[in-house]
Parts: structure tokens; C-alpha cells; sequence
């Protein structure tokens, strides 16, 4: 029932190209596991073994962190159609912020999204796709604008605060590098 790719075949990236959600695991060395789910139009294929996505901020950092402690990630994309199928992808990755110099040529692969934070780089080692027969059908699933309305109302000034306030650290206390200085040799 399940089959294991070394890269993303065509198949892989037209099943993740028609979903409109996935899910987002990480963890740290030693803490509590991060599993968060992911919509909008913020996903991207840039290759057989490289994917990118939008981070938009939400309550919090975590998957930065533990992507800055050991880079272990794992992505869930599962079919809520009459067709059942789930695809991992299971890689290493890297967060992308403004000062990076692959900003600018990643956030133009996307629509402006207000309350953008970062933006995950995912090295893919492996891929294994699985039935999906327990995965619930659900009809009429739609994108939820809640977020993008969020920031859009608060504006750049909020969400600088809300990064300072509330993303540079994750629950478990690691830092995130949302800023700069979070860097190992700034302390």
C-alpha cells in the first residue's frame, strides 16, 4: 500500500499541486513535537528534490526553531476527494528570511500575502506515498481568509511586534532566528 521515491516523479508534484492544504511536522532534540497545518497559496515544487513554502505568522515559531536546532521535517499532503492518497515528503530544511539573499527570487514564486514571516527551503530525502483510505471525504472544502484579513488590518508596525513579542522563541525556549541577532555568535 505504500511506496517509497527517492524525488518528487510528475505524479508526486501533480497530487501535491491539487491540494490545498498539507500539514508540517517538526521537532527538537529534546521538547514537545510540532505538527501544524498549512493552507493558502503557499506552497511551492522548485524541483525533483526541493520544495519551498510561505510561513505566515500564526501563534507560533516553532517550526524555525527546530528547522535552526537539526533541520528534520516532515510534510503531509492527504486527499480529502473521492480519491484517497497521502504523500510525506521527509527532508531537511532551512528558513528564509528578508536578509537572505534567496528572498526576493522565493517571494516572487507567490501572491502578496500580508503577514509573511519566513519562508521554509525543504531538501527532500525521501517521498512515500499511502493509500488514504481512513482519510476522511469532505465536501466543499475552501480556503479560509481569516489570516490574511488578520494581518491585512494590522499592518508591517504590528506584525514587527508581534514577531518580537511572540516569535522569537519557541515554547520550548529555542530561538528561531526571526531576527538577526538570534544568531549563535550575537550571543
Amino acid at each position: 500500500m505504500s511506496k517509497w521515491y527517492e524525488v518528487l516523479t510528475p505524479e508526486i508534484k501533480e497530487f501535491i499541486a491539487g491540494q490545498m492544504m498539507f500539514f508540517v511536522a517538526t521537532a527538537p532534540n529534546a521538547g514537545r513535537i510540532n505538527l501544524s497545518p498549512k493552507g493558502m497559496d503557499t506552497f511551492r515544487i522548485l524541483g525533483d528534490r526541493r520544495v519551498i513554502y510561505l510561513d505566515i505568522t500564526g501563534s507560533g515559531n516553532e517550526t524555525a526553531s527546530h528547522l535552526y536546532e537539526n533541520g528534520r521535517i516532515t510534510i503531509m499532503f492527504c486527499s480529502f476527494d473521492k480519491s484517497p492518497r497521502i504523500v510525506r515528503l521527509y527532508g531537511h530544511g532551512r528558513t528564509i528570511h528578508p536578509r537572505d539573499e534567496q528572498w526576493s527570487e522565493y517571494l516572487a514564486m507567490f501572491p502578496a500575502t500580508p503577514g509573511l514571516r519566513q519562508i521554509m527551503e525543504i531538501d527532500i530525502d525521501s517521498a512515500m506515498t499511502s493509500c488514504g483510505y481512513a482519510v476522511p471525504r469532505l465536501d466543499h472544502l475552501t480556503e479560509r481568509d481569516t489570516l490574511r484579513k488578520y494581518w491585512e488590518k494590522r499592518g508591517d508596525t504590528a506584525l514587527d511586534k508581534y514577531h518580537r513579542d511572540m516569535n522569537e522563541r519557541s515554547i520550548d525556549g529555542l530561538p528561531t532566528r526571526v531576527f538577526a541577532d538570534d544568531s549563535p555568535s550575537a550571543k
